[in-house]
């Protein structure tokens, strides 16, 4: 009997420790992130952060689990997903994230903002009146931005056409992605905009579908478009981020101290970003000139050129844009 209730007890003991192993399992939370930036771009490098110091700070009781390179779809099929709560957090560019908010067409405009103003854009949007317009617009379709990644300043760059000045990009085959406002700012410059999913991009320039493309000098050598690219030019036409954008509902559901692990993370994720973003922009374009590829620097007076000759695009947009996010944009550039 004795021995009975011996063998009874262990037996207890073992099934009470299995499920609380259970329970400890299930209390880890894993988050799916997907993006299509490359290995060792700006953005993957900030993501990568943000996992560590999630992971970090929860004590494990937080796990990211990061696709990169496209592999979950491109950023507005990820994005689609993270809306819909099939993906917990997907990373947008913002002339991509126009197609489910209207308000982020405004970072397309030609030459709104500039790379010394860029402090200022940076406090507008983390703790200023810009930040929370964005993220009340948002929520309205149930996803909570997270962090604004720095991308960069995007350049032409050719696979066969020397490109010395604004009349050099005219007739150019140019890929865009499907931002109305980057589609007309090509055709202001008098080149045949093409928009394609970043994943199908480095096919259509090595077949020649398209012989042009706009891009951060970092991300086109991270993607190995430096393969097929011979010309640049400093055009630096926009600015572009990438946003890391969280299902709302999903976040809402979080217990405010795992809430606060994730904002905290990417506050501190995004401050070592944009702290290595220019390094790496440097490198790249130092790996441009070391295979080959030929850039050509502006001067003062073609780069007004290209500023003038794309200003009509603010006016064509004008209905789109409210007035009220114009003047939160335009603030930071004083």
């Amino acid at each position: 009997m004795f021995r009975n209730m011996k063998t009874i007890c262990s037996a207890l003991l073992v099934t009470g420790m299995l499920f609380s192993g259970v329970q400890a399992e299930a209390k880890k939370l894993t988050l799916r992130l997907g993006h299509p930036m490359a290995p060792g771009n700006n953005v993957t490098v900030g993501y990568e952060k943000f996992k560590e110091l999630v992971e970090e700070r929860s004590n494990g009781e937080v796990k990211i689990q990061i696709f990169d390179s496209a592999i979950l779809g491109s950023d507005r099929v990820t994005t689609e997903s993270a809306q819909k709560g099939t993906l917990d957090l997907s990373s947008s560019s913002s002339p991509n994230m126009a197609n489910f908010s209207k308000a982020f067409l405004v970072f397309d405009l030609p030459y709104i903002t500039r790379p010394e103003n860029q402090q200022k854009l940076y406090e507008a949007l983390d703790n200023g009146e810009l930040g929370k317009y964005l993220t009340a617009d948002c929520e309205k379709i149930n996803l909570k931005p997270i962090m604004y990644s720095e991308y960069g300043y995007r350049n032409f760059v050719t696979t066969n056409k020397e490109i010395n000045s604004l009349a050099d990009l005219k007739n150019l085959k140019v890929r865009t992605t499907a931002s109305p406002v980057e589609v007309a700012v090509a055709a202001k410059l008098g080149m045949n905009p093409a928009p394609i999913a970043w994943g199908e991009v480095y096919t259509a320039l090595q077949q020649g579908t398209v012989e042009a493309e706009g891009n951060t000098f970092s991300l086109l050598n991270d993607a190995k478009h430096t393969e097929v690219l011979k010309y640049a030019i400093d055009s630096a036409h926009n600015y572009s981020m990438h946003i890391l954008l969280m299902n709302k509902k999903k976040f809402d559901s979080l217990t405010p101290e795992i809430q606060e692990v994730i904002l905290s993370s990417a506050k501190d994720a995004l401050t070592y970003q944009r702290g290595i973003t220019a390094d790496l922009e440097k490198k790249a374009t130092e790996a441009f000139i070391a295979q080959g590829i030929k850039i050509h620097t502006l001067t003062p007076e073609q780069r007004a050129e290209f500023v003038e000759a794309t200003k009509p695009v603010w006016a064509e947009f004008e209905k789109d844009i409210p007035a009220e996010l114009m003047q939160l944009v335009q603030a930071t550039q004083n």
